[in-house]
């Protein structure tokens, strides 16, 4: 049996990731831009290959065996490590990125640590303000998952911290109503999608919620789809170009 690494278990649960979750280009051109005129790229967490910038030397380090299968063969394998014992020299890459996944780390402080030593110019950290998950209408559906979510992502100031950050850049990032990088909130205009278990299988947060508490969300969103509910109360989303809730891009200049 594989060894679980992280919070969540990738090796069960991860198969789906490379379909669900896919680089939105809204999203990569903000990740793009906060790596500067890099040439070589770190990228931490790698997971199946999100945002991995095309015409840029990148090494990706990822420690689930069942997401380095999912790479496609044009980004060409990752390395099996972790964030936290990062195997490679100090100021050994131009930049570095972690998309979505400082969160499911054993020890983020050590992991952003780990990238500062390794990087000698900017760090991109995506991730999720925990402090802001109440302003999607999911929490009003399912509180325990956005309980569960607040307990695992990293506070902003805590990564800006690991990372030396005195001058971090720190922006939310606007989420299209098309995104294809199916996060919760990627479905803010499209509430029809959670009522679908693979959509749910390739958001880890449900797999922090109880099987009831899943049900009962599922089954009163359904309800409320039906009667015209949910419509009268956040129809509006359905041709909203862009939400900005809890995305966040976190960018920490190299050494002045």
């Amino acid at each position: 049996m594989a060894e679980q690494v992280g919070d969540f278990d990738y090796e069960a649960h991860g198969s789906g990731y490379a379909v669900r979750r896919r680089t939105d280009p809204a999203i990569a051109a903000h990740v793009r831009a906060g790596l500067g005129g890099a040439r070589t790229v770190l990228n931490v967490g790698a997971g199946s290959g999100s945002y991995e910038p095309e015409g840029l030397y990148v090494v990706a380090v990822e420690p689930s065996a069942a997401m380095r299968a999912q790479r496609p063969a044009h980004l060409g394998p990752a390395i099996n490590a972790r964030a936290e014992e990062l195997p490679f020299d100090d100021d050994a890459f131009d930049a570095a990125m972690a998309m979505v996944t400082v969160h499911q780390w054993t020890d983020s402080v050590r992991g952003l640590g780990e990238m500062r030593r390794v990087t000698r110019g900017p760090v991109a950290v995506l991730t999720f303000d925990g402090t802001a998950l109440d302003q999607f209408w999911l929490a009003e559906y399912a509180p325990e998952l956005m309980s569960a979510e607040r307990r695992r992502y990293p506070k902003i100031e805590s990564i800006c911290d690991a990372l030396a950050g005195r001058h971090a850049e720190i922006t939310s990032i606007p989420i299209p109503l098309d995104c294809v990088d199916g996060f919760t909130e990627a479905y803010y205009g499209r509430p029809e999608a959670f009522l679908e278990p693979a959509v749910r299988r390739s958001q880890s947060a449900w797999g922090f919620v109880e099987a009831d508490a899943e049900e009962r969300a599922v089954r009163r969103l359904r309800e409320d789809l039906s009667s015209g509910a949910w419509d009268e109360r956040y129809g509006a989303l359905r041709t909203q170009p862009y939400f900005v809730g809890s995305l966040r891009l976190v960018v920490v200049p190299g050494a002045q």
